[in-house]
């Protein structure tokens, strides 16, 4: 059992680079780099929790799974490409999106969020 509040720390996280062929990233500002760790679940599962974090910078992905996130830390700006609707996040707060969306991640300030996924079908 974990409990994760906005500002503790986290643990060790490992580097996740931008280089997974169906998320389709664009980086669009600055040199973001992305750290995470799974605490359940990934390839194989239809779900999958941890967390995740990023540096200050912007970039374009497609969302692989309906993913459920709470931000720990950090400021960032999720914005729907397909109704350009945009959230503003900060800590304690949360947010939903869904499988194949495509967004602009906009990290004001270095963002952790813990995360649960479900993909039908299987990461």
């Amino acid at each position: 059992m974990r409990r994760y509040r906005p500002g503790d720390d986290v643990g060790p996280l490992e580097h996740w680079p931008f280089d997974a062929p169906q998320s389709d990233y664009r980086i669009v500002r600055g040199d973001p780099v992305c750290h995470g760790r799974l605490d359940a679940g990934g390839p194989g599962h239809a779900t999958r929790a941890g967390i995740w974090r990023c540096s200050e910078g912007a970039f374009d992905c497609t969302e692989q799974g309906d993913e459920m996130m709470v931000i720990l830390q950090g400021r960032c700006r999720i914005t729907d490409h397909a109704t350009g609707d945009a959230l503003d996040l900060g800590p304690g707060d949360t947010a939903f999106v869904r499988d194949g969306m495509r967004v602009t991640w906009d990290i004001s300030e270095e963002v952790t969020k813990a995360f649960m996924g479900w993909k039908s079908g299987g990461y």
